[in-house]
């Protein structure tokens, strides 16, 4: 899952962020469709699955609560319980754990997360500058030229890798015979996807690693039952 706050900063092209935000406007009519929209890898499932959920399952927070909040609040508490516990902190504690690493955020501490919850907006966004306080402290330490640069992110090459070290790899596990064999996917849009990939007509990375991960599962599992 991506974070709200934090997806400008994927290895997009900017043609694929003004499509994805182009899309996101068009299709969002609350705080809540806007955050899906912004975190989901497909906007609609049906893309892809051949049998998709006629229920949109809960986010995760009180209904009303972004009644109470301003979106950008409200978006911070949408990360705060799902895109951090659901894939940054497993991700570190999964790469620290590997390496026999013992990790703390210190960030997490009750009290410095009930303080931060008590600070206006403004304290914490000023303009298009996010963690303002956090900058405050650094630049009274740190040479101001080391910090306002361009966001730089740890993803991975996605994109290249599929059409390259990857390729046939993930054409075993997408092939119209395995899709056909796991009956969740629609084989003519999943490889209409993949084509599109391959002759750049579009940059479906992600998009088609969410596809390979949940495709390696069904057939791991399948194979053990």
């Amino acid at each position: 899952m991506r974070s709200a706050a934090d997806i400008i900063g994927l290895p997009l092209t900017t043609i694929d962020k003004l499509s994805k935000f182009g899309g996101v406007i068009a299709r969002a009519h609350d705080s809540q469709s806007l955050y899906r929209e912004i975190v989901s890898t497909f906007s609609d499932p049906a893309e892809v699955l051949l049998q998709p959920e006629s229920e949109t399952p809960g986010l995760g927070l009180s209904e009303g609560l972004d009644k109470i909040l301003c979106l950008e609040e409200w978006m911070m508490a949408m990360d705060a319980v799902t895109y951090l516990p659901g894939d940054i902190l497993v991700k570190v504690d999964r790469a620290a754990m590997s390496a026999s690493l013992e990790t703390r955020a210190p960030f997490l501490d009750r009290r410095v997360v009930e303080l931060a919850w008590r600070l206006p907006l403004n304290a914490k966004i000023d303009g298009r500058i996010g963690k303002r306080i956090l900058r405050d402290i650094l630049y009274r330490h740190v040479p101001r030229d080391l910090m306002e640069r361009p966001k730089q992110g740890f993803a991975i090459p996605l994109d290249q890798w599929l059409r390259g070290d990857l390729r046939e790899w993930a054409e075993s596990l997408i092939s119209e015979a395995q899709l056909a064999s796991t009956g969740v996917f629609d084989p003519s849009r999943v490889r209409l996807l993949w084509r599109n990939h391959q002759s750049k007509a579009e940059n479906a990375g992600w998009r088609i690693w969410a596809i390979l991960m949940m495709q390696s599962w069904l057939l791991h599992h399948a194979s053990r039952t």
